[in-house]
Formats: structure tokens, C-alpha cells, sequence
């Protein structure tokens, strides 16, 4: 082949080359069977068709086992009634089926908000402990997280319920706490606010607050960023909300009141009530979750650079200086993904309130079809609805991730 071994001898004997400018863009390209753009396209459809097609057959086989059974294919259930006695709410068995899913997706969410809230501070505090120069702290903090994260969360719950909520003293001897607590087996009555009226335009109002609040936060972030000068950034932002609450209180005439918990005889009236099995079920989640968020917290110090601690200290910033501006910062852009799969996690592990009678949406889903609605239908607005929960942390997390995240620019 000589110096033409690469190319291709013409019809007068010249070699045409890739590069060759008498060349098309068609006769450059290779034959369309291999063609990687071609063939990664068609193997795409090819399996979006497979998919499409399981799932048409697994459908069409359901419609027709249900249609056999004689059991409705659609969900037009979710009108007729419940026939499910929710504890420690308003609902009635005659409402109907929908209902008892908002109930059960409403206390669904109020165990992992809370749970996520406080499993987070628990965390970070026991995280920052196991760095911690004293040796009864970090030992402490150590035995707390080896014990608690390689016991399984079930059993910790049930724990919780059976050895420490049920155990407690009856409704008629309950134990009060400066007159805002009351402790029963019934569980915890605390102080609550009561809507009057003009609650739901306060509530909005306190959402316009929080978004201001937000924004001047952000504003003066930007305003370090550019000036330098010291942002106090929770400062303005906590002090435009109290400003906006206090103002929006005075001018709505007391839209919320404040009722404390009053025990008379085997009667407590005001407050709000936390069940027992409310109680073992946050109790249980919030330490078994807080475990592995100390982990993560622990992590994500050690692998700031330990230069920053030392620079941080050579201008004579305290330990808690160092943690607040330095290390916990930088901490932060490695500790927000692992923590968002505990919050996922801790969502996930409340539908393990079933088995101490917490009425989440487990729970009421399986009530629905013991009273004779199809599985299928219930089963499938049960994962919808952890699905939905599940890709809202997942969303805040990103967005809170891709803030943290440094511009390399």
C-alpha cells in the first residue's frame, strides 16, 4: 500500500482521504447501521417500547384478574365511605375514602417534618461531640451512635411504646409541668394556638413574612459578597419576620390564641394533644436517624482541610467561632446529599408506625382494604403518595445543594 495505505484509490487512481475537501458530508459519514448516533437512539426506543409494552401487559392483566374477582377496576371508591375510626382526629367513618388518605398523608407529614427538624439538631450536636476534646463527651457521643444506628428502628419504636409511653401514669394521676405539660399514658397535652376567624390570613401573611424574610437574607449575602462588610444576615432576616408577625398580629385583632393545657379530674382541656403512639413514633425516629446524621456530621468536619481550623485559630477565633464561621460552613457543601437520603430515610421508616397503631398513611391504607376496597388501587395511591414526599425532599435538598455549591468560574 505504500504511503496510500490510508486512504481510498479513486476512479483515476488519486487517494481520497477523510480530509479530502472534494468529499461530502454524507460520504464522510459511516453507513447508518454503524452509526453510534444512530444506534444509541435506536436502542433508547427500543427500550422506552419494551417498557411501554411490560407495563400494558402487566396493566391489562390486572384490569382482568380484578374484573374476575368481581372487584371495581377504577377509583371510583374513593367517594364512597371510609368506614375508618381515625384516633385523635375529627374524621368521621362516614366521610369518604379521599378523606382518610388526607388525614393519613397529613399525619404522615407532620411525624417526618418534625422528626426531620429535630433529627437534625440531635445530630449535629452529637456529630460536633464525637470531635470533642473532653473524653466522657466524645465517649458519650460514641456509645450513643453505636448503639443506637445497628439497632433496627423497629424495635426502638416499639421500645419507645411499649417501655416508656404505655407505663406511664393514668390520665387521673398525670404528671404536670409548670402548669404547660401533662404527661399521661394518653400521651403529651402542650401548649397550642387556636385560630380565630382571621387565622388564615395570618398564616398567609406569615408566608409573605417568611419569603421576605428570605429575600433580605439573600440581599445581604450579595452585599458581602461585594462589600465585604459583615452580612448578619439571620439577624435582618429573623427581625423583618418578628417585625411582620408582631405588626400582622396587632392588625388582624388576635387571629391566634394561646390555650394551655387544663387537667380536671380525668379531662384536659386546651392544647393540643400528642398521642402515646405519636410520641414513641417521633421519639423512636428522631434518635435512631439522629445516629447516622452524627456520622455525616462527623465526616463532612474531618474532611474540611485542617489548615482552615489552624488559619481560623491563628487569628484568635474561640472553638465555637471556628465551628460557626469556618469549619461548619465548608462542612456543609459535603454533609447536604448524605443527609438528604436520612431525611428520605426517616419519611420511608414512619409507615413503620403501623405496628404500634400511629394512624399514618400505612396504617389507614391497610384499614381500607380490609373494609373491602381493591388493593390494588389503595396500594398504588400509597406509593404515589410516599413518591410525592420523597421527591419534594429530594428537590429542597438539590435546590439547597446547588446554592451551597462554589462557583468555579
Amino acid at each position: 500500500m505504500g504511503e496510500h495505505g490510508h486512504g481510498a484509490v479513486g476512479r483515476r487512481g488519486t487517494v481520497a482521504t477523510d480530509t479530502d475537501p472534494g468529499l461530502t458530508e454524507a460520504s464522510r459519514r459511516p453507513p447508518f447501521w454503524r452509526d453510534v448516533r444512530v444506534l444509541r437512539v435506536a436502542l433508547q426506543v427500543i427500550f422506552l417500547v419494551v417498557v411501554v409494552l411490560v407495563l400494558w401487559y402487566l396493566l391489562t392483566t390486572l384490569r382482568a384478574n380484578l374484573r374476575d374477582s368481581g372487584l371495581p377496576t377504577g377509583f371510583g371508591f374513593l367517594d364512597g365511605p371510609a368506614g375508618v375510626d381515625i384516633r385523635d382526629s375529627s374524621f368521621r367513618p362516614a366521610q369518604p375514602v379521599r378523606d382518610a388518605f388526607r388525614v393519613g398523608l397529613v399525619n404522615t407529614i407532620r411525624v417526618s417534618l418534625v422528626g426531620i427538624l429535630l433529627a437534625t439538631l440531635v445530630g449535629v450536636v452529637v456529630g460536633i461531640a464525637r470531635l470533642s476534646t473532653n473524653w466522657l463527651v466524645k465517649k458519650a457521643a460514641a456509645v450513643y451512635v453505636e448503639s443506637l444506628r445497628n439497632i433496627p428502628v423497629l424495635v426502638i419504636i416499639i421500645f419507645f411504646y411499649t417501655a416508656v409511653m404505655l407505663p406511664l401514669p393514668p390520665i387521673s394521676e398525670a404528671a404536670e409541668w409548670l402548669g404547660l405539660v401533662v404527661f399521661s399514658n394518653r400521651g403529651l397535652v402542650v401548649p397550642w394556638g387556636e385560630g380565630q376567624d382571621n387565622a388564615g390570613a395570618y398564616l398567609v401573611l406569615l408566608g409573605v413574612g417568611l419569603a421576605v424574610a428570605v429575600a433580605v437574607a439573600l440581599w445581604r449575602t450579595r452585599r458581602f459578597d461585594r462589600t465585604g462588610q459583615p452580612h448578619h444576615r439571620m439577624r435582618w432576616g429573623f427581625g423583618v419576620m418578628l417585625i411582620i408577625a408582631a405588626g400582622g398580629y396587632a392588625v388582624l385583632g388576635d387571629p391566634v390564641t394561646l390555650t394551655v393545657p387544663t387537667r380536671d379530674g380525668r379531662l384536659v382541656t386546651g392544647g393540643i394533644e400528642l398521642g402515646p403512639e405519636y410520641a414513641a413514633l417521633l421519639i423512636a425516629l428522631v434518635l435512631y436517624t439522629a445516629s447516622h446524621i452524627a456520622e455525616i456530621v462527623r465526616g463532612s468536619i474531618l474532611a474540611v482541610p485542617r489548615g482552615q481550623s489552624e488559619a481560623a485559630q491563628a487569628i484568635a477565633l474561640s472553638g465555637f467561632q471556628r465551628m460557626r464561621y469556618i469549619v461548619l460552613p465548608q462542612a456543609m457543601r459535603i454533609m447536604v446529599p448524605p443527609l438528604a437520603n436520612q431525611y428520605l430515610n426517616l419519611t420511608k421508616n414512619s409507615s413503620l408506625a403501623v405496628a404500634i397503631g400511629y394512624f399514618d398513611l400505612t396504617r389507614i391504607s391497610n384499614q381500607i382494604i380490609a373494609n373491602g376496597n381493591p388493593a390494588p388501587q389503595v396500594i398504588s395511591i400509597l406509593m404515589l403518595c410516599y413518591l410525592g414526599l420523597s421527591l419534594t425532599i429530594s428537590l429542597i435538598a438539590n435546590i439547597v445543594n446547588r446554592g451551597l455549591r462554589l462557583d468555579t468560574r
